[in-house]
């Protein structure tokens, strides 16, 4: 007998070979693959009208890390060693981290706001010991985005240099770029697991055109327009192949959004009926790549992952419990991190697909109902 068939956390689905096929011929024709090539820059210029932004306001990237680092270095240049740390906060993935310690930064951790997930910039104006602080990084949690406004005012009051890891912030941006991109660079993830995607890949989106070119340079061996290295960077450009997804993934991406915000409303409409309905984060609350799950405490959590477990329902922390609960940065420098230790156990991310069937909801709420009703 075979054994029950799991459903899985997340299912991506990028554009089918049929309308990536005119964007491959495109690459045949010209032999051009990478160096921001004529794909590269199309993608660029459509994704500058998608945002409302400048000419050369969106600078492709081979990664959502790649993009950060570059953002980074554009802003902030490598770390300087009077002012070495960069104030990132602890409910983040990873790479958030390592990319600010590739250009030279020492993380130093700190908590996030209860109700949003996000760094309270009221808090770090307050802060002591800012002249140790050379780089501050918020991050859009599960694709929340971040305003612009605030960020922008404590660049000016502190002269810190503010890059955001916008990850999955995509829908956000692109529904108020006016409120969620400006002149602080964000870097955007679109790795194949985010609503807008190209397999592997990401970008900068900025209105500080002057910023831009250092950040093209930080992405490019340090060079523009020559092949003189004038600037601390790395090789983080987006391949022609990429940018074919990308484009493919424009064409379609009214289709795709749609999809996953039925989703969203699906599991909404379900969890509602089953009591739990104020639970649930999903679109609009954050990105449509996301399904998310709030616990009551602890051993709800654990009750909640025993049912999904039973049921052959995938899940994720997808934040772990906290950059601090990572192997490789278990020692940063911290604050007291009390927000992030209680809510990282509790958000469990639920399956999500712009396909996934009514018949995989009603079996995930099935599970969440059964796991918070469990008794010890």
């Amino acid at each position: 007998m075979n054994a029950p068939r799991s459903i899985p956390v997340q299912r991506p689905l990028l554009p089918h070979a049929d309308r990536l096929v005119p964007y491959l011929r495109r690459i045949d024709a010209t032999r051009t693959y990478s160096n921001w090539g004529p794909l590269a820059d199309e993608l660029e210029r459509r994704l500058e009208a998608h945002f409302d932004l400048p000419k050369s306001g969106v600078i492709s990237a081979a990664s959502g890390t790649s993009a950060l680092v570059g953002a980074v270095l554009g802003t902030a240049g490598r770390a300087g060693l009077e002012r070495p740390l960069a104030l990132i906060p602890a409910y983040t993935f990873v790479a958030t981290a390592l990319a600010v310690e590739q250009c030279g930064y020492r993380p130093h951790v700190v908590d996030v706001d209860p109700h949003t997930w996000l760094l309270d910039v009221a808090g770090l104006h307050k802060r002591s010991r800012l002249d140790r602080v050379g780089l501050v990084v918020p991050v859009a949690p599960f694709g929340r985005p971040v305003l612009q406004d605030p960020w922008v005012a404590f660049r000016r009051a502190t002269g810190i240099p503010v890059a955001i890891d916008g990850g999955a912030s995509f829908e956000g941006a692109s529904d108020e770029p006016g409120r969620f991109l400006g002149e602080i660079p964000t870097a955007l993830s679109f790795h194949a697991t985010k609503s807008f995607a190209t397999g592997e890949g990401g970008c900068i989106a900025t209105t500080d055109t002057s910023a831009a070119k250092r950040m093209t340079q930080a992405l490019n061996f340090g060079f523009y327009e020559a092949r003189d290295c004038q600037w601390p960077s790395t090789n983080g450009k987006m391949s022609e192949y990429h940018a074919a997804v990308g484009l493919a993934e424009l064409d379609g991406w009214t289709e795709k959004r749609a999809a996953l915000r039925s989703v969203a409303e699906n599991y909404r409409a379900r969890l509602g009926m089953a009591g739990l309905g104020d639970r649930f984060f999903g679109v609009p609350d954050v990105a449509g790549c996301y399904a998310l799950f709030r616990s009551a405490d602890a051993a709800e959590a654990a009750r909640v992952q025993q049912s999904l477990d039973r049921s052959h329902v995938e899940y994720r922390h997808w934040y772990g419990k906290g950059l601090l609960s990572q192997a490789y940065f278990s020692d940063l420098e911290h604050d007291a991190l009390d927000v992030t230790r209680e809510i990282a156990p509790l958000i469990i991310g639920l399956p999500v697909a712009p396909d996934l069937p009514n018949e995989s909801i009603d079996a995930v709420v099935s599970a969440l109902r059964a796991g918070v009703a469990a008794q010890h």
